[in-house]
């Protein structure tokens, strides 16, 4: 870490003493500093836009957090101009990253379940519920880019196309049936516009059927249960919660004359000692890809283009909702 920026002065002084570099109460110090090499953007979505076109007209790689940008427009222009420049770039869609995904996939390539036919999804975005608080409200407005289907359902949808394909076809279901929620820490009530539930079915590129829902808040069941079935065998993934980009997975299958899934160990070669564990881990695992990359001249690592057509993917679903038709996808 080189330097960082915060929006207060207050804060840029704490974070300069916590971490020994400079700290700035504007992105545009941090960005002209001489030492950074690498612009990390992790604030609030309808922020990123002005954040990252000013990394990118200074020469900087860098490093958005997903969504990318708050709606597709913005989104074809970030990737259009990076591009163009030629500067690299990274997406934050690290569920990919996940030891049990990379493991999982794997395990498919080697025909472990056979030929896939369907994947049903069913998670719980834990927030968009009829309680907050004040540091997480702003999610409650659809405009400010940040739903139940732009967070969690598209992290988990960049994931499950790691594992088994693009998508071909897709219908879907956007409810709102909440108008408003309490934001706890200020006793206040504000509305409520994005979607707290939402449906998904299509199918993928390789003929696969698709089944994903997502609803507000979290059950007191499971709150993320992802099951592949294939024509010699199943893989179930769980989790406490349905962030696949964050939440601790748990890995299960079984196949030909299994009577039940079972759990599966992770080969430790999935792993990397010198990385932190828990929600960091894959974001970790990100860091260490894009290195790589730069050293050998590859471009693996998910990149503006990548989130351009995750972008595009999510319009599609907002389409198929709005249409009440089935979308086809080029």
């Amino acid at each position: 870490m080189r330097a960082v920026s915060t929006s207060r002065q207050t804060t840029a002084k704490e974070a300069e003493k916590k971490f020994g570099v400079p700290g700035f109460d504007n992105h545009f110090d941090l960005i002209n500093h001489p030492g950074v090499d690498l612009v990390v953007v992790t604030v609030k979505v309808p922020y990123h836009h002005e954040i990252i076109s000013a990394a990118l007209d200074a020469g900087k790689m860098v490093f958005s957090e997903w969504p990318l940008a708050n709606g597709l427009e913005e989104a074809e222009e970030l990737a259009k101009r990076s591009e163009a420049s030629g500067i690299r770039t990274i997406v934050g869609l690290q569920a990919r990253y996940s030891p049990v995904i990379r493991y999982a996939r794997d395990l498919i390539s080697e025909g472990y379940i056979g030929d896939v036919l369907g994947t049903t999804l069913v998670g719980s975005g834990m927030g968009w519920t009829v309680v907050t608080d004040r540091l997480n409200s702003y999610m409650y407005d659809k405009g400010n880019g940040v739903t139940l289907l732009t967070a969690p359902i598209m992290h988990t949808l960049d994931g499950l196309q790691y594992l088994l394909g693009d998508f071909s076809t897709v219908s879907a279901e956007m409810v709102s049936n909440q108008t408003e929620t309490l934001v706890a820490d200020t006793n206040t009530i504000i509305p409520f516009t994005s979607p707290n539930h939402v449906s998904i079915m299509g199918t993928l590129t390789n003929g696969t059927a698709v089944s994903v829902f997502y609803r507000g808040g979290q059950s007191r069941g499971e709150n993320m249960r992802w099951e592949i079935n294939g024509t010699k065998g199943d893989l179930v993934i769980t989790a406490s919660s349905g962030h696949t980009q964050l939440a601790a997975l748990k890995l299960q299958g079984g196949r030909n004359q299994d009577s039940r899934v079972e759990d599966l160990i992770i080969p430790a070669s999935y792993f990397s000692n010198h990385l932190p564990g828990g929600m960091s881990g894959n974001t970790a695992r990100i860091y260490e890809q894009f290195a790589k990359d730069l050293r050998e001249g590859t471009y693996s690592t998910p990149d503006f283009t990548h989130a351009l057509r995750q972008h595009k993917l999510l319009s599609v679903i907002e389409t198929a909702s709005l249409t009440g038709m089935r979308q086809h996808l080029s």
